[in-house]
């Protein structure tokens, strides 16, 4: 692939104060984007922002993603103080896991409030300014666990299985307007949480991936790079798994 050029593109990262979300603001700072990340603590938002303040126009915000007018009124300001907003990345998300015999109903409703409610708002507030200037690239983390279920993760692969149905759907209302929806959804990549893992528990996940080791969040952040890219102009409507070959589907 020719070298990826971005000229002058803003994008707005929700979740990026860590992991995965971190990775993905900073690779597109890199290439020369307006990033503005966001976290839903000032601590996360002060943090993703020193790291971001190498770079020239962007910053890191205070967001939670539930609160429909801060995240209406933060679209407002990026695109009043930058003059447009090209590209939307949804990877904030959270998980509440339980079995689903036991799993609370407000356990049920906080991820799928957060993990996809959430980003059915955010991308249908930028769909206006994106149809404006007739251009855009959505795209949002989903996750292997979507396409193929996880015990004690009901409410979470339903919530990202729904992400990806809604990309599929708003691909075909927004193609029209130069507009791309798209989605990743990595395997088990490299943190804190899997760093921790007892080795034989990890023997086995690495028994379940073909290439024989986790993913780091730069893996996943390269995938959202490409599909925000001029690159992936004809590539809409599409889910790319990061898994190293766990799930194929």
């Amino acid at each position: 692939m020719s070298e990826v050029v971005f000229e002058g593109q803003v994008a707005l990262v929700t979740g990026a104060s860590r992991g995965i979300g971190a990775a993905i603001a900073l690779s597109l700072a890199s290439h020369g984007l307006k990033v503005i990340g966001t976290a839903t603590t000032e601590d996360g938002a002060a943090r993703i922002g020193q790291a971001l303040s190498v770079f020239p126009g962007c910053s890191g915000k205070l967001l939670n993603v539930n609160n429909a007018a801060a995240a209406q009124a933060l679209i407002d300001t990026i695109i009043k103080e930058h003059g447009g907003l090209q590209i939307l990345v949804n990877n904030a998300g959270i998980t509440r896991d339980n079995l689903a015999l036991r799993m609370k109903d407000e356990e049920w409703d906080a991820v799928l409030d957060t993990n996809l409610k959430a980003v059915f708002r955010l991308s249908r507030a930028v769909m206006r300014p994106m149809m404006k200037q007739r251009y855009g690239r959505i795209i949002s983390i989903t996750s292997v666990v979507g396409a193929s279920g996880n015990a004690g993760q009901a409410n979470y692969a339903a919530a990202k299985a729904g992400v990806a149905g809604l990309t599929r759907a708003l691909a075909r209302e927004l193609g029209s307007r130069n507009i791309t929806v798209n989605c990743v959804a990595p395997g088990f990549i490299e943190t804190d949480m899997t760093a921790s893992l007892p080795e034989e528990q990890r023997k086995t996940l690495l028994s379940q991936i073909p290439l024989g080791h986790l993913g780091q969040a730069s893996d996943v952040a390269d995938a959202v790079v490409y599909l925000a890219s001029p690159q992936a102009s004809y590539v809409t409507g599409q889910e790319l798994h990061v898994n190293g070959g766990m799930l194929m589907p």
